[in-house]
Order: C-alpha cells, then sequence, then structure tokens
C-alpha cells in the first residue's frame, strides 16, 4: 500500500517520455497512444509549439489571480466564440469545473432548478456535475446528490416531451456521450430538443468537454448538428495536456454571473491560457480541421476492415472512434492490447475508445489497426 489513495485502478506500467503519437514507460518499451490523455492531448506529446508557448510564458508570467484585467482571457474567448452564435467565456480548470459553471448559470438565470440529462452521460465527479450524470456507478457511496436532475433515456424523442414541462431550466447533454459508449445523438432528437428549448424557454446546455476542439472534425461536435446550445462546456483538448477548462454562453445570459457571483483561483491563468492560444491556433484552421475529418473516416474505414462486422461495429465521428465488442465486456482486452504496444480506453463495458492525437499519421494509423485486429480477433471470446 502506497502513500495514494486508492480511487485508480492503475495499469501497472509508468509512462516517462512522450513525442508526438508515441510514449515511453520506465522500462524503455514503446507504445502507440491512442488514448491521447483521454483525448486530451490534441497536439500530441511534446508538439514542440506547446513546449515554446509553455516555456515563454512561464519566463514572463505564471499566475496574476482574476482580481486583474487579462488580455489573454479576452484573446483567447473571442477565438473561442469567433464565427458562432456564442459570445462569452469563462475560464476554469477542469470539465467538472465547467459543468459546474453551467449548472449554477441555468439555475440562476432561469430562476428555475429542474435539470434534464441522459442514461449513460458522463458530466463530472463534483456533487453537481455527479448529480447530472446518468450512471448509478459515479454516484454511489456519496448520499444524497444535488436534487432535480431527470435522466432520461438518450436519443428518446417521446420521453423528453413528456418530461420538459414549464418546471425546467435546461437541458444539457452530450453530442457523443464519450464515457457512455459513444452513442451519439439523432437528427431526430436534436431537433426535437431545439424545438422545446424554443417553446418553453429551456436553456440548452452542451457539454463539449470531450468532443470539442476539433476532436469529431469540426470546432465543436454541435455544429455538425441542429443545436444551438446557450451554454459550452469545455476542457481536456484545449489545454493539449495543460488543465484549462471554459464554459461558453450567449449574449442573453451575460449579466447572470456578475461580480461575486461565480469564480476560480487558478482559472485562466496566464501558463493555461498561453498554451490553449497555441492549440486553437493549429486546431481551429480549416486545413487542419478538414485533415482530422479525412483521418477520422480513414480510421473507422481501416478498422471496418480489419475486424469482422458480425462481431465488431465502427463509432463516432472524426477522431473519437469506438469499436463495439458485442456484449462482450472489453476489460480483458486492455492489457493484451498494451503488451502489443497500443494504448487504447474503454468507454463503458462494451465498447473500446479509440482516441489517437489529432496528429496521428496515416501510418500510425495502419499499425495501430494492425494490432488492434490482431489481438481482437485472437482474444475474441466466441
Amino acid at each position: 500500500m502506497g502513500a495514494l489513495f486508492g480511487n485508480y485502478a492503475r495499469r501497472p506500467i509508468a509512462l516517462v517520455k512522450g513525442q508526438g503519437t508515441h510514449v515511453w514507460d520506465e522500462d524503455g518499451k514503446e507504445y502507440l497512444d491512442f488514448t491521447s490523455g483521454i483525448a486530451v492531448l490534441s497536439l500530441g506529446h511534446a508538439h514542440p509549439a506547446l513546449v515554446d508557448a509553455i516555456t515563454q510564458q512561464a519566463n514572463t508570467i505564471w499566475h496574476t489571480s482574476n482580481l486583474f484585467a487579462s488580455p489573454g482571457q479576452e484573446a483567447l474567448a473571442q477565438k473561442l466564440v469567433a464565427d458562432t452564435h456564442l459570445a462569452h467565456a469563462f475560464f476554469c480548470n477542469s470539465g467538472a469545473e465547467a459543468n459546474e459553471a453551467a449548472i449554477k448559470m441555468a439555475r440562476k438565470h432561469t430562476g428555475k432548478h429542474h435539470i434534464i440529462t441522459f442514461e449513460k452521460s458522463f458530466h463530472g465527479r463534483t456533487f453537481g456535475a455527479m448529480s447530472a450524470t446518468g450512471q448509478d456507478k459515479v454516484q454511489q457511496g456519496f448520499g444524497p446528490l444535488v436534487s432535480q436532475f431527470t435522466h432520461l433515456p438518450y436519443n428518446d424523442v417521446e420521453a423528453l416531451k413528456a418530461t420538459a414541462d414549464d418546471s425546467v431550466a435546461a437541458i444539457m447533454l452530450e453530442v457523443i456521450q464519450g464515457e457512455g459508449g459513444l452513442a451519439q445523438i439523432t437528427p431526430e432528437f436534436a431537433d426535437a430538443i431545439m424545438e422545446l428549448c424554443n417553446e418553453k424557454g429551456i436553456l440548452l446546455i452542451v457539454d463539449e468537454v470531450q468532443t470539442g476542439i476539433g476532436r469529431t472534425g469540426t470546432r465543436y461536435a454541435f455544429e455538425q448538428t441542429s443545436l444551438k446550445p446557450h451554454l459550452v462546456s469545455l476542457a481536456k483538448g484545449l489545454g493539449g495536456g495543460y488543465p484549462i477548462g471554459g464554459l461558453l454562453g450567449v449574449a442573453d445570459i451575460y449579466d447572470t454571473f456578475s461580480a461575486g457571483s461565480h469564480g476560480t483561483t487558478f482559472g485562466g491563468n496566464p501558463l493555461g491560457v498561453s498554451v490553449a492560444q497555441t492549440v486553437l491556433q493549429h486546431v481551429f484552421d480549416e486545413a487542419f480541421l478538414a485533415d482530422v475529418q479525412a483521418k477520422g473516416t480513414y480510421l473507422q474505414q481501416t478498422l471496418a476492415k480489419a475486424l469482422p462486422a458480425d462481431t465488431f461495429s465502427i463509432l463516432g465521428q472524426g477522431l473519437m472512434v469506438g469499436i463495439h465488442c458485442g456484449g462482450e465486456e472489453v476489460a480483458h482486452y486492455i492489457p493484451k492490447l498494451e503488451e502489443a504496444g497500443v494504448l487504447l480506453v474503454a468507454a463503458g463495458p462494451y465498447v473500446l475508445r479509440v482516441l489517437p492525437p489529432l496528429t496521428v499519421t496515416t501510418a500510425e494509423i495502419d499499425e495501430a489497426v494492425a494490432c488492434i485486429a490482431a489481438v481482437l480477433t485472437a482474444s475474441h471470446v466466441s
């Protein structure tokens, strides 16, 4: 028993070096990292532009607190909302914090407390975000949760219409459920959500913590749907590996967070902002996003060709890809894949998530798919 709490089921390898899509453990073994720190490393490990950005900022100023003006935050906010219907940003340190801010904003702005979320969703592990999460395993053992969250079946239009009455402050969802098996919103469900939000004055919160910042091939995943969220939470890929989160919102709710109503000590610190600005310089480039879309299509097609269709199905969008293994739980595949030199992470019990850096090459995709196919077909329990 070590000095750390046992809240992580840690894998028995310690990664000590990373470069691009490749990482090495303390014994010198090399792996293809198709976890990206769980969709965090937008530009891969040790990208030169990010190394330069954090080094230059570290030699200038690290922290000032939000008592002072922040031109860097303003510039980052403008970049995030440019050419969208969104207008303002708040910066924090993580996805859970961003979702807490969204929940607080929705309640304060509407004066209502009832929020609809969805089964198998994941929004974080703080009390508000955990209460929004539609997974019992995340909530068990912690006592009474924050009240007035209703968890509905995802993509069930009739259940939504039966529940979304005038008491509802907000509907909160992921366009693709990152921890919930990569279930993706249907066009019919997106249209129904917008109709109800417009009809009843309900705010729409889209959790883009995992899907945002180019992961699905557009700046934000909601851009590939009919959804027009009032609030959008961000983290993970925004900092490319440096902790930063954010909440974007429409102009109509600007006055809801008045001075002193919400805050954070470290949120939007100069180091995080500098790195995030550099990430966006790369990821929000149209050619970069087109390349992500092309590589995502290539990854899905290559997986589909390499794996028997009667056993495995391919899910996802862009470089947020899942391998559904039928009714078979995927946990036993992960150590075998590690042994073969590929790092993956699960998305629920039956889906393997494939989350390479957005800078992955087709040659690296080919190498990873060959390993994945060899392990999955050899290890499949019929």
